[in-house]
């Protein structure tokens, strides 16, 4: 296994990736989707992402047919933007890739649509404490498995299940690259963070049981028993000291 690793002008771009992420969420954040189709949603992505100077990484990745992943309610990731409408009560999870001068940065986050009941936002709650808990062993010299276990440790201790088919991975000059960064412990493998990685965390939770199915689309990553899931991602690149949060979804 070989892990790539980011000089500083490489970090710098991916920086410059995530920032467009983090403008794009904070853009969307302030408005009202609701009454909106997904695929209105992702065009407007799109555009928001080449007036910024970036290209939308996801489209025609493997195929993808769209320029960002849109997944509601019971969807974990990989939801295909399409017609469907918006809804008062959604979760809306919104994967967002943007490569600048060939560098990448990859970030999602979820958005509640109007009010939602407390056990719901307690999900959201916990999979973004998790995404900092995570962020917080992303340190030089700590192993893939402290991310690992602090995003486990987060969320079942609030009743809720990880996703196990589903993991976070390196990132930068590709869109998924070594190392992979499972939410939980368990992994056979077990790297050491050093200086120049750039990993993508992604706690995704379920409220219900962990088990995936994959939709008739073959894209979209669905909870098997239909309960509610959850999805937070940072891009976060490894400094000799301390870390860089290059989207910073976990800030917002």
């Amino acid at each position: 296994m070989t892990i790539p690793l980011k000089d500083e002008q490489s970090i710098k771009h991916i920086a410059i990736a995530g920032n467009i992420i983090h403008e794009i969420f904070k853009t969307i954040h302030s408005r009202d989707l609701s009454g909106m189709t997904t695929s209105t949603l992702d065009k407007d992505i799109d555009t928001m992402i080449r007036d910024r100077g970036g290209i939308p990484t996801f489209l025609q990745y493997r195929g993808f047919p769209k320029s960002c992943c849109i997944s509601l309610n019971h969807e974990v990731v990989h939801g295909i933007p399409d017609n469907r409408v918006i809804q008062p009560g959604d979760l809306v999870k919104i994967d967002i890739g943007v490569t600048y001068n060939g560098l990448i940065a990859d970030a999602a986050t979820t958005i509640p649509i109007g009010t939602i009941p407390d056990d719901v936002q307690r999900l959201l709650t916990t999979t973004k404490n998790a995404l900092k808990n995570g962020i917080t062993q992303a340190q030089h010299g700590k192993r893939i498995s402290d991310i690992s276990r602090a995003i486990q440790t987060t969320i079942e201790e609030q009743g809720f299940s990880v996703v196990r088919e589903l993991t976070g991975h390196g990132v930068g000059s590709t869109l998924h690259e070594e190392p992979v960064i499972p939410n939980f412990i368990g992994s056979k493998t077990d790297p050491e963070i050093t200086e120049g990685m750039v990993l993508a965390i992604e706690p995704m939770v379920n409220m219900g049981e962990y088990h995936v199915a994959t939709a008739a689309n073959g894209w979209t990553i669905v909870s098997r028993d239909g309960s509610l899931s959850a999805h937070y991602e940072d891009t976060i690149a490894i400094l000799k000291r301390g870390n860089m949060n290059c989207t910073r979804v976990i800030e917002g």
